[in-house]
């Protein structure tokens, strides 16, 4: 009985893994076998793929411009949503529910809408083709966000830990940075994964942003057609090496995630 419970999540996650092993498979393999035959390993095993990636400045500099502006990103969006959500789990003010459901329906806007207005905002001002274009951009999502789950963090520190620490004599930065901060490691964490995510994995925004000098990953995969078609193998590297990132901040922020689904602000 035991074995049989266990047989559904084992099948669970070769399901989910499956996909990602096709894509590192033909990430070993040249365009025309993946384009003739069918096989779950490569009979021309090449690194050809990722040779080219980490030799030509095209491909490379995708990657370093994709992290540039998602770490940019992260960083200012956890970094604004910080007082932010504490004024909104600490204090009552006129108009604070109407203030707080406004930053949340500019999350539920969809990119596209705003693509046009940053592109012509951006190139104004001289921003166009930066990485720190892109990052703003991502902000005016990532930030509502952020507040949203912090908030929910702080709501479930109580008051009396504020109280103490001013009595204590702790002004109210040394609170905040030394003894709240700390607190709530785990909110920050989940808030940083989320923005860190969603700015590395959207496309449109960061496409219509850039040109050359500023270009990221995802939108360098989309201009490899060449006369005899798209390279089907360089894609799949490349695609491979778009996962480590992230594989890497789920990795070390995952004890941080549980704890957020355990307090169902995740």
């Amino acid at each position: 009985m035991n074995k049989g419970k266990a047989l559904v999540p084992i099948l669970y996650i070769i399901f989910l893994m499956l996909p990602i092993y096709w894509l590192v498979n033909m990430s070993f393999k040249t365009t025309n076998e993946i384009l003739g035959t069918f096989t779950l390993f490569p009979s021309e095993f090449t690194v050809e793929n990722y040779v080219k990636i980490f030799t030509d400045p095209t491909w490379y500099m995708g990657y370093v411009n994709s992290l540039i502006y998602v770490l940019i990103n992260t960083v200012i969006s956890v970094t604004v949503a910080l007082p932010a959500a504490y004024a909104f789990s600490r204090y009552r003010f006129l108009g604070d529910k109407h203030l707080f459901f406004w930053l949340l329906t500019n999350r539920m806007a969809p990119p596209a809408v705003f693509a046009l207005p940053f592109f012509q905002l951006y190139s104004a001002i001289g921003l166009f083709d930066t990485p720190i274009a892109v990052a703003l951009a991502h902000t005016l999502f990532n930030i509502p966000l952020a507040v949203w789950i912090l908030e929910g963090f702080m709501s479930g520190v109580p008051k009396e830990l504020d109280e103490t620490a001013y009595v204590d004599g702790h002004s109210f930065w040394s609170f905040f940075l030394k003894i709240f901060v700390p607190t709530i490691a785990a909110g920050i964490g989940v808030a940083a994964f989320f923005c860190f995510m969603f700015s590395w994995v959207e496309l449109l925004l960061a496409k219509t942003l850039t040109s050359v000098a500023a270009k990221p990953i995802a939108a360098t995969m989309t201009r490899t057609a060449s006369t005899s078609g798209y390279e089907l193998g360089l894609l799949a590297a490349a695609g491979t090496l778009t996962i480590i990132p992230g594989a890497f901040v789920i990795y070390f922020v995952r004890n941080y995630i549980a704890k957020g689904f355990a307090l169902g602000r995740v």
